[in-house]
């Protein structure tokens, strides 16, 4: 009984009280107020050493709060890409919004399991709640049903495993079973294929068309040659909003070869998904409501912090069949009506999603996520237009939010090399690049909401300033 004792008062260590709680709190809210103040003048990118960091060990007795603050300030927060900053506008910036901090705050604190309905129901109903309006804005029928995830790599693995489930490919079939997409679909799509074993499938890469979308002739041409040659084409995977370009497949065209051949429609738009929110891209996005499956980020386009994506499948039988399994331990939670998010999806401890989109969403309302959308779009085509004036070579007009642009007539991608190098080592905004057709291309993704025309104009001063460097260099 001793033991016991001494035990417990040093496992109550991990229970600090209401002063400590406080003085903690007030240590960790001035920070974070701090770093958002700060934010607008900091950098998207900058190097820095992590010794401190690299030489911490897990010992016995802990360390001060302020000490372990320090570190995170100054060999987390301020080195690398700073993915909270508007400054970020390479790949497809990560969303941060404060008062999503505040709901996560909220559900560690509550520590609500959110995998089955019979724990915890109303955290369920606020998931079911977010999937069920998602669902609409897509334009699903009410039979449709999804998961949140942990980003669109998982979201991609469901919806993917689904379709295989569905067409019941598997290991005496696959290898006559086609799948479809171009070589500008996300690489979290070739792990997908991978972890479900449909990598031994026939992967068919569609060629792109001068606006780096799907060319819906050859895909028409190649689906009709595969099947006259004794294969089974079963996949297509569009995608609305390209990494590299921001380009959307021509949804409308994809999903009549698809329905016309039995073939399961699969669109990832985790990044473009949102801007259907906006009845101006609803012509672009056309076409996505009658995929059988469509992945979105609300951490891209809804700007949500990391760790948020949704996978929707028009019909939730399918969804169910392909992850809802049973345990004789959990007998006393089935029976519900809610379908829980365990039996959709592969996770079944998660952390509860819904709260960090449910309560932005109901505080701010609809209308300031609208706005940012707009106005990223209108930010990025002013960008382009802004870019060319300079003399920048640059890619199709932008149909979401990424422009690409380039020194020209730089055929060995030296002089587009040393730009990139300086404008990383200038690191006010951070841009990244792509290879398309053997070409090097600086990317600008117009995607966080902290992004707007200050900005804008900041990275077009760096780019100029930077590129008059790479011109001294060379002359």
């Amino acid at each position: 009984m001793t033991r016991i004792k001494e035990l417990e008062k040093m496992a109550r260590y991990l229970e600090p009280d209401s002063e400590q709680r406080q003085s903690i709190s007030k240590e960790a809210d001035a920070y974070m107020h701090q770093f958002l103040e700060n934010l607008p003048q900091m950098p998207g990118y900058q190097t820095g050493e992590l010794n401190g960091l690299k030489s911490m060990e897990i010992g016995e007795k802990g360390r001060p709060f302020a000490e372990l603050i320090g570190i995170l300030k100054n060999e987390v927060d301020k080195v690398g890409i700073n993915s909270a900053s508007g400054n970020h506008m390479g790949y497809i910036p990560g969303g941060g919004l404060w008062t999503s901090a505040v709901a996560d705050m909220l559900v560690a604190s509550t520590n609500r399991y959110a995998g089955i309905a019979y724990s915890s129901p109303g955290a369920v109903e606020i998931e079911n709640q977010m999937i069920r309006w998602m669902a609409s804005i897509i334009g699903y029928p009410e039979a449709a049903h999804g998961n949140l995830t942990s980003g669109g790599s998982i979201a991609n693995l469901v919806a993917i495993k689904a379709a295989r489930d569905f067409h019941q490919v598997n290991s005496d079939n696959v290898k006559k079973s086609v799948i479809y997409f171009t070589e500008q679909v996300h690489h979290c799509i070739h792990k997908a294929l991978n972890t479900t074993g449909l990598h031994e499938a026939v992967l068919r890469a569609v060629p792109l068309n001068e606006n780096y979308q799907m060319d819906v002739c050859a895909l028409r041409e190649q689906v009709q040659h595969d099947i006259e040659h004794g294969l089974k084409p079963f996949l297509v995977v569009a995608t609305a909003g390209t990494t590299d370009t921001g380009a959307v497949d021509p949804l409308d065209e994809v999903a009549n070869i698809a329905e016309a051949n039995n073939m399961w429609f699969h669109v990832d738009a985790a990044y473009g998904g949102f801007f259907i929110l906006l009845d101006d891209m609803k012509t672009t996005l056309k076409g996505i409501e009658r995929s059988h499956s469509v992945v979105m980020d609300p951490h891209k386009t809804l700007f949500v912090p990391y760790g948020s994506g949704v996978v929707l499948l028009r019909d939730r039988e399918a969804l169910l069949a392909s992850n809802a399994h049973t345990a004789a331990y959990m007998k006393d939670a089935y029976g519900l009506d809610d379908i829980d998010p365990a039996d959709a999806g592969p996770e079944l401890s998660r952390h509860f999603r819904g709260l960090r989109m449910w309560l932005p969403l109901h505080l701010h309302g609809l209308a300031p996520f609208k706005a940012a959308l707009e106005e990223k779009l209108l930010l990025c085509r002013y960008f382009y237009e802004e870019i060319g004036t300079m003399g920048f070579e640059t890619g199709a007009f932008p149909e979401l939010t990424v422009a690409i642009f380039r020194i020209p007539e730089d055929s060995s991608n030296t002089l587009n090399e040393q730009l990139l190098k300086e404008l990383h080592r200038d690191g006010r905004v951070f841009f990244s690049s792509t290879t398309i057709g053997g070409k090097l291309w600086l990317r600008c993704a117009v995607v966080s909401f902290r992004t707007h025309l200050r900005e804008i104009d900041g990275a077009l001063t760096m780019i100029r300033e930077n590129a008059l460097k790479v011109a001294v260099l060379n002359h």
